[in-house]
C-alpha cells in the first residue's frame, strides 16, 4: 500500500467508495479540502477581528464580520466535518454538499466570499474571504477536469488535408463562412496634386 493509499484512507468519509468516481488528481482535492478548512478557521478568526469595528461605530465592518464569520462556519462544516461534530446537522449538510458536482461547490464559495470585500475593504476581509475565494477557485478548476493529452489538443487543431496532403488547416468555428477580402490593387498616387 503506497503513501498515496494510506492518507487516502485516512481521509476517507465513512461509507465512501474506495474508488475514485471522477478523474481529479488526488493532490487538487486535497489542496481543496486543506485550503478551504485553513481558509474557514482564518475566516471565522478574522471575522470576530473585524466586528472589532464596533468599538469606532463602523457598521459596514461589523456586517463584513459577521458575515465573514457564518461563511467561515459554511466552509468548514462543509470541508471539515469532523471539526463541527457537536453540531447536529453538520453531517448531513456535508454529505448533501459532497453529492452535488464540484461547480455548485465553487459557485457557492465564490458567492460567500465576495460580500465582505464589498462591504469593507480591509486586511482582514481580503484575507479571510480571499481564502474562501481560493476554494472557490480550486473547485472550479475541479469541475473543468483534466486538461487533453498533447497528441489529443494537436489532434483536435489539424483536421483537414491542405493541398500537398499535408495535415496543416486548423479548424476554427468561428470563422467558417467567411469570405475572402476583394483586392483592387495598389493606391494611385497623383503627384500633380
Amino acid at each position: 500500500m503506497s503513501l498515496q493509499d494510506k492518507i487516502s484512507a485516512l481521509m476517507a468519509r465513512p461509507g465512501q467508495d474506495p474508488v475514485a468516481k471522477d478523474d481529479v488528481p488526488w493532490w487538487m482535492k486535497f489542496g481543496g479540502r486543506g485550503v478551504g478548512t485553513v481558509g474557514g478557521f482564518l475566516a471565522i478568526f478574522l471575522g470576530v477581528w473585524n466586528c472589532v469595528g464596533i468599538i469606532t461605530g463602523n457598521l459596514d465592518a461589523i456586517l463584513a464580520g459577521i458575515w465573514q464569520i457564518v461563511a467561515g462556519f459554511i466552509v468548514i462544516s462543509c470541508e471539515a466535518p469532523c471539526c463541527c461534530m457537536f453540531v447536529e446537522h453538520v453531517q448531513k449538510l456535508s454529505d448533501m454538499v459532497e453529492q452535488r458536482p464540484y461547480w455548485n461547490r465553487a459557485l457557492a464559495y465564490v458567492v460567500l466570499a465576495v460580500p465582505p470585500i464589498l462591504l469593507d475593504i480591509g486586511f482582514s476581509t481580503i484575507f479571510g474571504s480571499g481564502l474562501i475565494f481560493t476554494t472557490g477557485v480550486i473547485y472550479g478548476m475541479m469541475a473543468l477536469g483534466r486538461k487533453a493529452s498533447a497528441d489529443d489538443m494537436r489532434q483536435a487543431a489539424v483536421t483537414e488535408t491542405g493541398p500537398a496532403g499535408v495535415k496543416s488547416t486548423p479548424h476554427s468555428g468561428l470563422v467558417a463562412n467567411a469570405q475572402p477580402m476583394a483586392f483592387s490593387g495598389a493606391p494611385v498616387f497623383d503627384s500633380n496634386v
